[in-house]
């Protein structure tokens, strides 16, 4: 594939440099469902909690394809195991992999009822200037680059370097989170972790020298879940999200002309997945222009939601344990004189930090012993081992209007 006549670079605070030597990797990174991600937060309403992360989907995903660079140039065995047009494969795949993210990212996937995933498979295979840059290289290449995001690719390799336990994605999120939320839970060896990269049986291993760094990345990646991505404080913005367009919904279906003038979520009045054009018309600025419309709503409940979520009049949470306490809150609320149902939401998270390789579970972490045995990695580490057996750390919340308490 063609190359450019001089290699392009753009800094960046945690590789220092993005390479791009491919003409092909340089016109998907110009197009125009890959700049929507500059409209994208990278970790959707996190930015309410630390006031610093207001990175992107774009930056992650150039910081995605860097380290999946990195692997393919300085892996020995990866550099060797893959022709060219696998290593333009999964490069594409690794720049790409999030441009089906809606607005606030995760957040978005409740509402819209469809994953990020079949949004960015729909992007790459038809109807996109993405599409039409790949199909005019090969017209088998966007099928190929989707097989990787979805684990079909007959390469199983491509799909493990992309997205596994131990993958250029989360490497990338973990340390850029962490820098852009200044803290330091997600900080990890990435440098170490690089080197002890092996191929064993067509499947990325790492050497058992390098365990100790595996452990601290399992440890950063169950910080950062429970300090940063499951903070109350983001969850109860994305609670207000939801109950936003449930009551807008229920608007559309009952008094539509209460919201008529709304005109930028009409999408959303179908109940089916969003057109390329659509979805691509979507993004968080084109919400929050939205957000600003329904202040003006002569319905009090979604304007009242609106202006909470534009000037941070989040809910207050508590923690609960039982479901005799969620009717408890309900008839609380009610009684309180606010509707329950778009006052009222129950979330409930839990995270593992690492899972086994099961029949059910092939993305597992694999370690080479210095014997020459493939094993997995918690029967190696002791301390992935003990967190295993340890009870998963499961908190249940119920969110509802802060003056309640006052």
């Amino acid at each position: 594939m063609k190359r450019l006549d001089e290699i392009k670079v753009l800094r960046d605070p945690i590789h220092g440099y993005i390479h791009i030597d491919y003409q092909i990797i340089w016109d998907c990174l110009n197009a125009p469902e890959f700049q929507r991600l500059r409209r994208i937060h990278q970790l959707g309403a996190t930015f309410q909690v630390y006031h610093t992360a207001e990175h992107s989907r774009f930056s992650h995903s150039l910081g995605v394809y860097e380290i999946v660079r990195r692997m393919i140039n300085e892996i020995k065995e990866i550099k060797i195991a893959l022709n060219e047009h696998e290593k333009i494969t999964v490069l594409l795949a690794g720049l790409l992999h999030d441009i089906g993210h809606g607005p606030f990212s995760h957040s978005f996937e409740h509402i819209s009822r469809f994953s990020h995933e079949e949004y960015t498979v729909n992007l790459i295979t038809k109807d996109s200037k993405i599409f039409e840059i790949l199909f005019s290289e090969n017209e088998y290449l966007p099928q190929e680059v989707a097989s990787v995001i979805n684990h079909t690719h007959p390469n199983k390799l491509l799909s493990q370097m992309v997205s596994s336990q131990l993958d250029a994605d989360r490497m990338d999120y973990l340390l850029r989170d962490s820098y852009f939320t200044g803290t330091s839970y997600g900080n990890f060896d990435l440098e170490r972790v690089l080197r002890s990269i092996r191929i064993e049986d067509n499947k990325l291993v790492i050497k058992e020298s390098g365990i100790h760094t595996i452990e601290d990345y399992i440890m950063a990646r169950y910080h950062m879940y429970w300090q940063v991505y499951y903070h109350p404080t983001s969850r109860s913005f994305e609670a207000l999200l939801a109950k936003i367009f449930k009551r807008y919904l229920y608007l559309v279906d009952n008094e539509p002309e209460v919201v008529a003038e709304i005109k930028v979520f009409n999408a959303f009045k179908e109940d089916c997945q969003l057109s390329n054009k659509e979805f691509h018309a979507l993004d968080e600025m084109t919400c929050y222009y939205g957000f600003t419309q329904m202040t003006h709503c002569q319905d009090t409940i979604l304007s009242d939601l609106a202006d909470r979520i534009l000037n941070r009049r989040l809910f207050k949470y508590d923690s609960i344990s039982t479901d005799e306490q969620i009717g408890e809150y309900y008839h609380w609320i009610k009684n309180a004189g606010y509707n329950p149902d778009y006052y009222m939401y129950v979330d409930e998270t839990e995270q593992t930090p690492y899972v086994p390789y099961t029949d059910k579970n092939e993305k597992a972490i694999w370690i080479l012993t210095n014997e020459g045995s493939v094993k997995e990695l918690s029967r190696v580490s002791n301390i992935v081992a003990a967190i295993l057996l340890g009870e998963s750390k499961n908190e249940k919340r119920v969110f509802f209007p802060r003056e309640l308490n006052d």
